[in-house]
């Protein structure tokens, strides 16, 4: 059966994300439109060029998430230059690494711009700072004037990847200027609203991938310092948007996986932590596929 799919952002915690795709094609289930941010984005991108989930899990064993860590060099002592090029540059590395990955094996498939994909198969969501919206790529690139079919898939994925501070913005030339392109979750981490809006039928079942906590509940953030105040910021901006989307009757087609969320940034995880969070989102999949109703 044919299905549309999202996938919610969470840095490395996107290993539970690969394990729920599991157990989606185990059921038979196919996607024709996908919608993701961040890993979700990385996901929905494979998915849309033709990989399988034991594809992707066999390139995310191959590679050193650390190789993906290209900081900038710099003559001063490593201590303050670190922090003076997040000072200028607005982000720990630069991301080039993370593109050009994503980019070779996008490319082993035939799949290079926007234009070689199917149209509406893939949306991908990333965040305007310097407007202050959220950006759908490709369905939002004309108002930069920019040709969606000629926009690199690759960079539109490393865009939503852009966790602020960790990985430097995006700097993306409009019309009207230069634009600071950071994460997508900033703004919609779980852009479910894109394929379940009020008062419109839907074209086929959604079912969507989700972070939540370990306890399966909302956690209320302690807030003893600038850096706890730094962190409810972010995680109020990442989920307060989508809350207001996500309705109980949404809640019926959304897989939600409990996952620590100290885990983003984590990219020195270990083999058994990732073969730990596949099976967690193989395992949470499978038993909510088993009662779900189309």
């Amino acid at each position: 059966m044919y299905i549309d799919g999202v996938f919610a952002g969470g840095g490395i915690k996107g290993f539970a994300l690969v394990g729920a795709l599991q157990a989606v094609e185990n059921k038979g289930l196919i996607y024709r439109r996908l919608a993701g941010t961040s890993a979700g984005a990385i996901i929905s991108a494979f998915i849309v060029a033709g990989y399988t989930s034991r594809d992707i899990q066999k390139m995310l064993e191959e590679m050193e998430l650390s190789d993906l860590l290209d900081s900038r060099a710099s003559l001063l002592p490593a201590k303050w230059g670190k922090w003076l090029l997040l000072y200028w540059r607005l982000g720990l590395y630069k991301g080039d690494r993370l593109e050009l990955w994503i980019e070779e094996k996008l490319k082993a498939r035939g799949i290079y711009s926007f234009g070689d994909v199917p149209k509406h198969a893939l949306r991908i969501i990333a965040s305007d700072i310097t407007d202050g919206k959220i950006v759908v790529i490709p369905d939002d690139l004309p108002s930069y004037g920019i040709k969606p079919e000629t926009f690199s898939v690759a960079k539109a994925v490393r865009m939503s990847c852009s966790l602020p501070y960790f990985f430097e913005p995006v700097k993306l030339k409009a019309n009207s200027g230069v634009k600071i392109i950071v994460d997508g979750g900033v703004l919609s981490n779980f852009p479910m609203w894109l394929f379940q809006k009020r008062d419109q039928p839907k074209v086929r079942p959604v079912l969507g991938v989700k972070f939540s906590s370990p306890e399966d509940s909302v956690q209320s953030a302690e807030i003893h310092n600038a850096i706890d105040l730094f962190g409810a910021l972010f995680d109020t901006m990442k989920n307060a948007h989508d809350a207001r989307h996500i309705s109980k009757k949404h809640e019926r087609d959304i897989i939600f996986l409990p996952v620590d969320s100290t885990l983003t940034t984590e990219f020195g995880l270990t083999e058994e932590k990732k073969e730990e969070l596949i099976s967690l989102g193989r395992e949470r999949a499978n038993a909510f596929l088993k009662t779900w109703t189309y």
